[in-house]
This record gives C-alpha cells, sequence and structure tokens, in this order.
C-alpha cells in the first residue's frame, strides 16, 4: 500500500531509471542486492575489501550483484591483543571461517587469507580445497589485488605453535616472537605469488574476523 499511496502517483514524474528500482524493490524486498553491507571493525581494510572477500568466499564472479552477506566479527587486533603466536592461538585455535589481515609495515601492502576450517596449535596441516591468500596494493584501490587459491589441499593450513597466522609451507607465514621481523610470502602450495617481492617483512597491524553469515 505504501508503494500506492507515496509512489505510483507521481510515477511520471520520476527519472526511469529510479521508478525501475522502486518496482523492483517492492517487488522482491528481500533481495540481496536490495540490502545494505554491513560495516566492519577494521584499522586495515574498508568495507569495499570486505564485500570483494565475501565474493571470494562464495566463489562469485566480481561482477556478479551482491552486498555482504557476512558479518565480519573482530576477534583479534595485534594492537589491542597483542603481536605474538602465543596470543594468535589462545584466541584463534579452534576457531572455524577466519579472515587474516595483515598491514605490512613501511609501506601501503595489505595482505590476507581464508582459513574455512579451525586453526590448531599441534604441528601439523589442516587440510581443505577452499583456503585462499590475497593482496592489495593499498587500502585506497581495491581492484589493484592478487587472488591466490590453494592447490596443495594437504599443505593449506599450517598450524605450527610458534607461527601467527600461516598459509601453505610459508605462501602467506607470520612468525616471530612479536612478527616483528621474518614474516614472508614464498609461494609454495598456492597458485600465485600475492607479492612482488621475497623479502622478510615486518607486521604493522594485524586482525583476524570470524565470518558469520545471516
Amino acid at each position: 500500500m505504501w508503494f500506492l499511496d507515496k509512489v505510483y502517483p507521481y510515477r511520471k514524474t520520476l527519472p526511469k531509471e529510479l521508478r525501475e528500482n522502486l518496482v523492483k524493490y517492492f517487488l522482491n524486498p528481500n533481495n540481496q542486492s536490495n540490502k545494505k553491507s554491513k560495516g566492519i571493525d577494521s584499522r586495515i581494510i574498508a568495507i569495499q575489501h570486505a564485500e570483494l572477500i565475501s565474493k571470494w568466499i562464495d566463489k562469485l564472479e566480481i561482477t556478479d550483484e551482491m552486498k555482504n552477506p557476512y558479518e565480519f566479527k573482530l576477534i583479534l587486533r595485534g594492537s589491542r591483543d597483542g603481536f605474538s603466536p602465543n596470543k594468535f592461538h589462545e584466541i584463534c585455535d579452534n576457531q572455524p571461517h577466519t579472515i587474516a589481515i595483515i598491514k605490512v609495515k613501511d609501506n601501503s601492502e595489505i595482505l590476507g587469507g581464508y582459513n574455512p576450517i579451525i586453526w590448531k596449535s599441534d604441528g601439523n596441516y589442516g587440510v581443505t580445497k577452499d583456503s585462499f591468500i590475497f593482496s592489495f596494493k593499498s587500502k585506497s584501490n581495491v581492484k589493484n589485488y592478487v587472488l591466490s587459491q590453494v592447490i596443495e589441499e594437504e599443505l593449506a593450513i599450517c598450524n605450527m605453535v610458534d607461527f601467527g597466522p600461516t598459509f601453505g609451507f610459508d605462501d602467506l607465514a607470520i612468525f616471530g616472537t612479536d612478527f616483528y621481523s621474518g614474516s614472508c610470502c614464498n609461494r609454495s602450495d598456492y597458485e600465485k605469488e600475492i607479492r612482488e617481492t621475497n623479502d622478510e617483512f615486518s607486521v604493522e597491524e594485524y586482525e583476524i574476523f570470524q565470518i558469520m553469515k545471516d
């Protein structure tokens, strides 16, 4: 009734595109594209990055219309909770469906990875075909990214007690007593290099999000 009372009488004065969008909305108000994107409590990425990561999780084409269907629940932030393997495993072990986001110190690079299974501290590898790692050149340009899917499923997730979030042998490896030095990206078990250099790097900030769907 709201549509008939408030919109229909003015249909001839509305721009065609607006009129069509209003009709689509009221015919199907539950359509995913009508929903607002959820926010994200991050000091590293913006909601646009979260929307793109959500598409990667769901294996959608980048051009597919979709607002973020996931809640990115912050469970760890380095500057708040500490930079150490012990703290990472204390908070994140046994937590499934997590995204690690890493800000590289002294440049604009953002690195990250998705782990659909749980983290452990058992010194073994977690097996999954659905994990991936990625990088963004900067926070300001969401289109400048590299996405790398796992190819060696048996070595997808590294569960070493002395490491932070680590994917493959060292495709994305975060380690060191305070993550200050020694972290690296060397392609081994994922399809692409996500950095242009194999140099070690320091972690300026990192965040772990648990991905929760409505």
